[in-house]
């Protein structure tokens, strides 16, 4: 079981569990995403973050502003936004670039690579992806699924937790739903007014589905 600190609907998600955090851009999504993997530093996990368009830099300074300190270590981060590798963390161990969103098969084997780092370090680990919607702007949703179907079964068979982020109004229902077949279950995001965001829990065990904002 992964502990979650985060004010959520339980207090901790089963082992091997992919959830699919969805809803309209700018809801927060990403935030959420954050939240849910800082959580890992509590308990001697770690986590391994596929970032499509953030640097490196700025993942690390999320995490540290969400955990309220000054910086954290040992955060596996897979780059592949395609901009050079800079600034302080240019040469940290834990960091793999990938060339673009395009290059699916060095996204997987990138990642892999971090997950069984620290997994033969001992440590249970958290995987978050943003964005599904990047890598769908360069791949059809049949290649992403199949990407899709190898990280989320990897996770699983690790007994890790994964987290992928999708901004579900850009996609058709299509497309959505079949990205969703791979999932266990989904953290749906929405705006509440115009300075607030809320999310609910569906298909998690004993998770009700109501809205709690954050």
């Amino acid at each position: 079981m992964y502990s979650i600190d985060t004010d959520f609907p339980v207090d901790s998600i089963p082992s091997g569990t992919n959830l699919l955090i969805t809803g309209p851009p700018m809801t927060g999504k990403y935030d959420l995403l954050v939240e849910l993997l800082a959580d890992s530093y509590r308990y001697d996990e770690r986590a391994v973050f596929i970032t499509t368009q953030k640097s490196p830099d700025q993942i690390h300074a999320d995490f540290a502003a969400g955990l309220g300190v000054d910086s954290v270590t040992d955060l596996g981060i897979v780059d592949c936004a395609g901009q050079e590798r800079s600034g302080k963390h240019a040469d940290d161990e834990h960091i793999r670039s990938v060339s673009s969103p395009a290059d699916l098969t060095g996204i997987g084997m990138a990642s892999s690579e971090l997950i069984e780092t620290f997994g033969d370090r001992g440590h249970r680990v958290r995987t978050g992806l943003s964005s599904l919607s990047q890598l769908l702007m360069y791949a059809d949703v049949k290649t992403v699924f199949r990407f899709l179907h190898i990280l989320t079964g990897r996770i699983s068979s690790a007994d890790g937790l994964g987290l992928c982020t999708l901004d579900s109004d850009v996609h058709d229902d299509q497309t959505v739903n079949t990205v969703k077949q791979l999932f266990d279950g989904a953290i749906e995001t929405r705006n509440e007014g115009d300075d607030s965001r809320a999310f609910r829990v569906l298909g998690l065990p004993d998770a009700d589905d109501r809205w709690i904002d954050f």
